[in-house]
């Protein structure tokens, strides 16, 4: 019986390490979405704020804060924050401003 329970306790890990995306597979995966959101950015001088949030695989997002300066010259040259939804599975981003509710 002990054997029977370590070998379902060596699978169970086995398994869970098979389906694991490597951290080489994470960092292309970050650069890839952080260039789409820059392109995606209508900000000048964008760039992430913080590392990204990624949601669970049934959800199939992640999501990053761009921040940058608006181009508008009645802007004046202010800087904003864009929140930036990467849809993992056809590979495009999507933008829409944000605000931390500060007045």
């Amino acid at each position: 019986m002990k054997f029977f329970c370590s070998i379902l306790i060596t699978c169970a890990l086995a398994s869970g390490a098979a389906h694991a995306s490597s951290s080489q597979a994470w960092n292309e995966h970050r650069q890839l979405m952080l260039k789409s959101c820059l392109a995606a950015s209508q900000f000048k001088d964008a760039h992430a704020r913080g590392k990204p949030a990624e949601f669970d695989d049934q959800v199939g997002y992640s999501a990053m804060l761009i921040e940058g300066v608006y181009p508008q010259k009645y802007m004046k040259g202010r800087t904003g924050t864009e929140l930036c939804l990467y849809d993992r599975r056809v590979q495009k981003a999507f933008v829409s401003e944000w605000t931390s509710g500060k007045s």
